[in-house]
């Protein structure tokens, strides 16, 4: 499925899409030293919820969409190093309103968890 949304998104930043289907997408991310906090390798959280908006927007896949609220959980650290798989799904349709939950993983360990408000805007946020 051609991606519609987010296409500027800077994939050191946010990650890669693997995969965009209606309604879901998978976007990997290589955690990277730039991102580190900390002499331990820390990764800032901030990446981690990027990478999960991002598929989340990829699931929602329209030109407008923007996020309203998340829900979210950071399970596991993340560190320097460490590739990272998002999942993202819309688990309801509101119309202009999508609710997409988005979990991220190491691996087969699940580092974080998140539940986004998503909303399909008439125009462009900025015009």
């Amino acid at each position: 499925m051609e991606q519609r949304t987010h296409r500027l998104a800077n994939e050191r930043l946010v990650g890669r899409p693997l995969k965009i289907e209606p309604g879901r997408a998978e976007v990997e991310l290589l955690t990277t030293e730039e991102m580190a906090v900390d002499e331990y390798g820390l990764v800032h959280g901030g990446f981690t919820f990027g990478l999960a908006d991002y598929a989340a927007m990829l699931a929602v896949n329209e030109p407008t969409v923007v996020l309203g609220k998340a829900e979210v959980r950071f399970l596991k650290p993340v560190k320097v190093g460490d590739i990272l798989i998002a999942k993202a799904e819309v688990v309801e349709d509101l119309g202009r309103k999508k609710i997409v939950k988005a979990d991220v993983f190491r691996g087969s360990e699940k580092v974080f968890e998140g539940t986004f408000h998503c909303y399909v805007l008439d125009r462009h946020v900025l015009e």
